[in-house]
């Protein structure tokens, strides 16, 4: 767990630093949504990985949703990050897979929790 604390506070970090750049470097240019993104995703990523710990989630379960948060979110934020300050997209689709797989993560979540308290 620990490296994907360590790409937590890496989502953290980027996160504010897209919402400043959002601010005041390239305003209305959606790097807003890319910092929500991280932001939300990285105390999300902290939380689940305690919450592992804590054997209230399946850990393999838990170890899949983190990931896919923290895919998910790279490619949603990356996309949108490139588009602001290259002009180009990451790849056709990139934010959108991004968000599919972030909701897919939150659904592994749901089974995480869901089969820990069926276990008791």
């Amino acid at each position: 767990m620990g490296i994907l604390l360590i790409l937590a506070g890496l989502m953290g970090a980027c996160g504010i630093g897209l919402a400043a750049a959002g601010a005041h470097a390239a305003p209305g240019a959606g790097l807003d949504s890319a910092a929500y993104m991280l932001l939300f995703h990285a105390t999300a990523v902290i939380g689940a990985a305690a919450l592992a710990q804590q054997g209230m989630l399946l850990r393999p379960l838990a170890l899949a949703a983190i990931v896919a948060w923290i895919v998910g979110s790279a490619l949603f934020a990356g996309d949108l990050a490139l588009r602001a300050f290259a002009g180009h997209r990451l790849f056709a689709m990139a934010a959108p897979s991004g968000g599919v797989i972030l909701i897919v993560g939150w659904f592994i979540f749901v089974a995480a929790a869901t089969g820990a308290l069926l276990r008791g």
